[in-house]
């Protein structure tokens, strides 16, 4: 309807643009042309003009005008073009064969290059093509008259209707031989007759049709625009004079591609479609699934036949048949379509839906994790660990945990799981009671002995693989595409569970159903986190009242602390080694096993063990179970300071706990004889890590303050504007913290006092400074040549004095040791008034913030700007 409309006021518009009749384009004439006729009289009686206007001036026999197809869609489809955005699509189950000829038809000129068979039977109206070559070169278009003769020039007219092509250029040629000496012919078919035929019954748009002569009864069936709903494709008539001349089987041609019955019609048959029979739908796990019409005859064989057979996976032995009964309700028959020798005969409006077989393996064992061909083995009666893993150097990865592997097996109907633990090192070697036996269904998973991706990276690359070694581990860590959904169906566990149930590294947490959130990205795919992850929720979901989850949580001095598998006959030996083993400062002679005993009421219980002793290594585990692995007594971690500067020996040295400051500078030698140790820089990470908190959370106050006075009148009349304030919040989030600690270095020295040290503090003794440095709201910020006899106002004046926007009643020096000292103020190092310059000092003039908004935090942040921002610049001088 859309396209007749474009079509209609494309003709308004071509007859009403101008009063001097222009004339149509022709793609407008074209548009007009595609239609049928009965539209185009229908479209120029209500534009109230004549058809013939539009008619093609060239002459054209009403013969030529044949009918052809358009897709029934196009007519037919009535749906606005939001209900065919929003219409759900249905997977539904049509009728075998209908829409290869659904179609509407319409018209065109039939092709003038088909192949014509010798068969074919010459008749009125044919037009041959005659080339004369030898003594005379003469080419005769000629036609069979009504009398069914072909008047050749200057020769006798010959009868040809009823002979076939063949006969006829035989009989052409001997009379060309015959009457006309010395000359040779050469005849071929041109125009082809047109005929009228009807297609009646059960068509899409039945009635008289004109066709080529060279018609069959499939091509009357495309003409006609296909066979309708309910018209029957397997017992189409061609009836001649009344009688029936050939039954057509479209399957036979659509399944077998026989086309013997498809012959070719004559003028005046009639093409007749009878109403569909016996209909039968088959569904499910066969190759061709549609809805079949039967003969009364066909058997289920013949029907399945049909259908393409049955698909790999189907499962015919359970095939169902719903059937309506005499009682007008539906029942369900259960039948073995594997048998050839079946009874059952398919009835009209039966429904057989081929089941699919399951998906469970067979008789088969599971091999996933850090190896090198993961899949699915068979499995033989009496297989173990060592048949699925030959070799520990080319069946698996070698980023490989030997010491930890798992065997997940079904133990009853249910599904539910139990978990067997063995060393993949001493199942290859000692091959005892070490090398588990396996069984159908079994999972074997191998971990990798790593929890990042970053330190697997670095072993890979550290072997220098080739690019053939390379690709088999990418191909052995692509676990996701085979294995993941695999692991996770054996399991019993959706992808939304596994997404909502994270691994939590408290057992407690973890039972009580909290959601901690778990960053994966970084973690190696077969590591303990992930790997075990889809296990612990199985496990976790398998618990009942009076059946506790088959977990332990090990903590302390292991390598991979966390929740782990109960496995079968667990011990701390198994405990351990799950967690990646002991650490160094793991003390063994007091570990711990916190038990809840669940009988008449909830009891905790402690349980100290000594792994030492070897029947306590062996202590059986029991659901629940909390390993506690504590710190050696008095265990040292490694701890480093580092030494910069003008000492003897820098350098980064050892220290233990409790050791003094004093003790390293006597272990690097003392001072060199240029050191300053007055200016001396003392940096401690744990300082540095709390100034940029106390930076962040500055720097967030004054975003929600400047925000909130936004909104304030008072802000509006205020001289802080939108640069000024933004220009201070990027100064906050740049500066980096120092973590300075202000030591007087020289007094540590001589023993006066003393600074114990933590791990990666550093000290910097710098050389002897020269100079007064002057930074902050001056003309000029510059370093100066230190003079004993220049005032503080002096060597401002020397960097061209203050600025507007300067606070001179808070100028403040930042001594060469880090310490602030005020110049109206007595020194905080018995230094007299006349002399607080020293050198390596900075003056610092700081920024006005009296005249701008009265921000509480606002003069707080520019003081901590220039106190950290200016003092590392101060640093940087030394």
């Amino acid at each position: 309807m859309k396209f007749l409309n474009i079509v209609f006021f494309s003709i308004i518009m071509m007859l009403s643009t101008s009063i001097s009749a222009a004339t149509p384009t022709k793609q407008q004439m074209e548009q007009f042309k595609s239609l049928p006729k009965a539209q185009q009289k229908a479209l120029a009686k209500k534009m109230g003009i004549d058809i013939s206007d539009f008619s093609d001036n060239s002459s054209e026999k009403e013969e030529e005008i044949e009918p052809t197809i358009l897709p029934r869609e196009e007519i037919e489809s009535l749906l606005s073009e939001e209900e065919k955005k929003y219409k759900p699509i249905k997977d539904e189950i049509k009728p075998f064969g209908y829409d290869l000829f659904a179609g509407e038809p319409t018209s065109f000129s039939p092709s003038e290059i088909s192949a014509v068979p010798d068969t074919y039977t010459v008749g009125r109206g044919d037009e041959f093509q005659i080339n004369l070559y030898g003594k005379e070169n003469l080419t005769h278009t000629v036609v069979v008259d009504r009398e069914g003769r072909l008047s050749i020039p200057d020769l006798t007219p010959v009868f040809v209707a009823g002979l076939s092509f063949v006969e006829v250029k035989e009989l052409v040629k001997n009379k060309i031989s015959q009457e006309v000496i010395g000359a040779k012919s050469f005849i071929s078919l041109g125009q082809l007759r047109s005929m009228r035929i009807l297609v009646l019954g059960e068509s899409f748009k039945p009635g008289s049709y004109i066709v080529s002569s060279l018609t069959t009864v499939s091509h009357a069936l495309f003409v006609s625009g296909g066979v309708s709903d309910i018209g029957s494709l397997r017992n189409i008539q061609v009836k001649r004079a009344g009688k029936v001349v050939q039954e057509f089987d479209l399957y036979d041609l659509l399944i077998k591609g026989d086309s013997s019955s498809d012959i070719m019609l004559k003028p005046g048959d009639v093409v007749f479609i009878p109403t569909v029979n016996k209909q039968v739908t088959i569904s499910g796990l066969v190759k061709r699934p549609a809805i079949f019409e039967l003969k009364n005859n066909e058997t289920a064989q013949q029907l399945i036949s049909m259908a393409g057979g049955f698909k790999a996976d189907a499962y015919p032995k359970k095939t169902l048949v719903e059937r309506y009964s005499e009682n007008s309700f539906k029942t369900v028959l259960t039948l073995d379509f594997s048998k050839k020798d079946m009874t059952y005969t398919p009835q009209d409006g039966d429904v057989i839906k081929v089941q699919a077989s399951s998906t469970e393996l067979e008789n088969a064992v599971t091999l996933m994790g850090a190896v090198a061909h993961p899949g699915n083995y068979q499995w033989v009666d009496g297989d173990s660990v060592s048949n699925l893993i030959n070799s520990l150097k080319t069946d698996v990865l070698p980023i490989a945990d030997f010491d930890y592997s798992l065997i997940v097996r079904e133990k009853n109907i249910k599904g539910d799981v139990e978990v067997i633990q063995f060393s993949l090192l001493k199942a290859l070697e000692s091959k005892d009671e070490n090398d588990i036996k396996l069984k159908p269904r079994d999972i074997v998973m191998v971990f990798s002995r790593f929890e990042q991706k970053l330190d697997e990276k670095r072993v890979l690359s550290s072997l220098a693989l080739t690019e053939d070694e390379f690709y088999k581990q990418e191909k052995a860590q692509q676990w996701q595409t085979f294995e993941a959904e695999n692991y996770k169906e054996f399991l019993g566990i959706e992808a939304e569970e596994e997404e909502s149930d994270d691994k939590d590294t408290d057992l407690n947490a973890l039972l009580k159903g909290k959601k901690i959130e778990v960053k994966e990205n970084e973690l190696s795919i077969f590591g303990r986190t992930l790997f075990l992850k889809p296990l612990i929720i199985k496990l976790q979901k398998q618990s009942s009242f009076g059946r506790e989850a088959e977990l332990i949580s090990v903590n302390g001095k292991v390598r991979y602390p966390g929740i782990y598998p109960l496995v079968k006959n667990a011990n701390m030996d198994h405990a351990i080694k799950a967690a990646g083993g002991l650490l160094e400062s793991a003390y063994i002679e007091n570990a711990e096993v916190t038990r809840i005993n669940n009988d008449t009421e909830s009891r905790i219980e402690h349980i100290k063990l000594n792994l030492r002793n070897e029947n306590d290594a062996v202590y059986l585990l029991k659901s629940k179970d909390t390993i506690n692995i504590f710190t050696m007594p008095n265990w040292q971690e490694d701890r480093y300071i580092q030494l910069v500067g003008e000492v003897k020996f820098p350098g980064k040295y050892t220290i233990k706990r409790g050791e003094k400051l004093s003790s390293i500078l006597e272990r690097a030698g003392g001072f060199t004889d240029l050191a300053a140790p007055n200016s001396a820089i003392f940096t401690r990470e744990s300082i540095r890590l709390k100034e940029r908190t106390q930076l962040s959370k500055l720097a967030n106050d004054l975003r929600r303050e400047i925000a909130t006075r936004s909104f304030q009148s008072s802000v509006t009349d205020s001289s802080m504007n939108y640069d000024d304030t933004n220009k201070l919040l990027n100064d906050l989030s740049k500066v980096e913290a120092l973590g300075r600690l202000v030591i007087d270095l020289p007094s540590v020295f001589d023993g006066s006092i003393d600074v114990e040290l933590q791990n990666d503090d550093t000290l910097y003794v710098p050389i002897v400074q020269s100079t007064i440095n002057v930074i902050g709201e001056v003309n000029l910020a510059v370093s100066h040549l230190y003079q004993k006899n220049l005032s503080l106002e002096q060597y401002i004046q020397r960097s061209g004095g203050l600025k507007q926007r300067a606070d001179s009643d808070r100028i403040y020096i930042i001594k060469a040791n880090g310490s602030v000292q005020l110049p109206k103020e007595s020194s905080w190092f018995a230094v007299s008034d006349t002399t607080y310059l020293s050198p390596g000092d900075t003056i610092v003039v700081p920024l006005d913030t009296e005249h701008m908004d009265k921000l509480t935090l606002w003069s707080t942040a520019t003081q901590i700007v220039y106190q950290l921002g200016l003092a590392a610049a101060a640093v940087s001088s030394l």
